[in-house]
């Protein structure tokens, strides 16, 4: 709704400077018009014009840098107001509004390249020989595990060194309200890195929020409009809680990564494993249910601190709807839950859209 609402502004905004266009020309006179606007000067109230739409035109397409060109919009227009004050001075209010506005997404386009900056390091770092996965690099794991890595489609396919994943979802605090979300991140297998930026939607504004992990260090921010903070953790509870979360994101979205030397492996019974997983200075571990089809169903940890209380509750993250994506099988479709001493509670709700290895 308020999304509509800044549209409707930029453009009823834009498209009154065309009067001034208008007027300069002699095509709508205007009686009310106290200074005579010379063809030089309405030249420049179309351009001004055509700036506020090309603005509102970037925004709907989804270019983050729109709010460029809704700056110098706004620039150009507040000279125009103050050459002809007297006439245009109302326009001053919009151009505030709209000022604000500009700022605000300045913040969130700044916050983001924090993310692409890390991303872009990240990559750097990533050994890109091609390398193939074969039945060998399979040998030392449990035969369920074999079975869910071959049935994803992984075997004789590229090793997975890296991928970058889209999700829309919902998630929600305990006794609070859900809001939607659309993340993209970037995971790196060795070295261990995960960079995950999210825009949530909340009352209808965007809040950014980005969680940083590389060389087993975690940091995590969130900022109204980019620019306020409203959370910033680091430190020891969270980068475990992170290092939970990377070997998550390996079991879940990259099945092939399982063959990482840093895991251990101790069946439990056929469909069940319990799996240590080691980056150091932290080692985690969690169990990991397949079905009888050899797709993982479920992932539990003990070791995740949750970010309301940093205490540690028992945490699980049930997978299904297979699907083909990138050529390999994958749940599209996942929870995130809690076990609080008073039940379960689910979090988070993620739908896979996009999924990249290697890229």
């Amino acid at each position: 709704m308020l999304k509509f609402l800044l549209y409707t502004i930029i453009i009823i905004h834009g498209l009154i400077h065309l009067i001034g266009f208008a007027e300069a020309f002699r095509w709508m006179p205007t009686p009310q018009f106290t200074k005579h606007i010379s063809p030089a000067a309405g030249i420049s109230w179309f351009l001004t014009a055509l700036l506020f739409l090309v603005a509102v035109g970037l925004l709907i397409a989804g270019q983050r840098e729109w709010w460029q060109v809704l700056s110098a919009a706004i620039l150009v227009s507040q000279f125009l107001i103050f050459l002809f004050w007297h006439d245009a001075k109302w326009g001053t209010l919009p151009n505030v509004i709209l000022i604000l506005v500009a700022v605000a997404a300045f913040g969130s386009w700044q916050f983001e390249n924090e993310y692409q900056k890390d991303t872009a390091l990240a990559k750097q770092a990533v050994n890109r020989a091609p390398e193939l996965l074969t039945e060998k690099d399979l040998e030392h794991l449990p035969p369920i595990v074999q079975q869910y890595i071959i049935r994803t489609g992984s075997l004789q396919q590229p090793k997975v060194k890296s991928f970058r994943v889209v999700f829309d979802g919902e998630m929600r605090d305990k006794g609070k309200d859900w809001f939607t979300f659309r993340s993209e991140q970037y995971n790196t297998i060795q070295p261990a890195s995960r960079q995950f930026f999210m825009k949530a939607k909340m009352f209808g504004i965007t809040v950014p929020g980005y969680h940083h992990y590389t060389q087993s260090n975690a940091t995590m921010q969130i900022k109204l409009f980019g620019l306020i903070p409203v959370v910033d953790i680091s430190g020891t509870e969270l980068s475990q809680a992170e290092t939970v979360t990377l070997f998550n994101d390996m079991c879940l979205m990259a099945p092939a990564s399982l063959i990482d030397p840093r895991i251990q492996w101790q069946p439990i019974d056929s469909l069940r494993v319990k799996a240590t997983f080691s980056n150091a200075p932290y080692t985690i571990s969690a169990e990991l249910a397949f079905n009888p089809a050899g797709e993982l169903i479920n992932f539990f940890s003990d070791d995740r601190y949750a970010i309301a209380d940093m205490k540690k509750y028992r945490f699980s993250t049930p997978i299904r709807q297979y699907q083909k994506i990138d050529g390999h099988l994958i749940g599209t479709y996942g929870e995130a839950i809690w076990h609080y001493l008073d039940g379960e509670f689910v979090y988070g709700k993620f739908y896979l859209k996009e999924l990249e290895y290697n890229p």
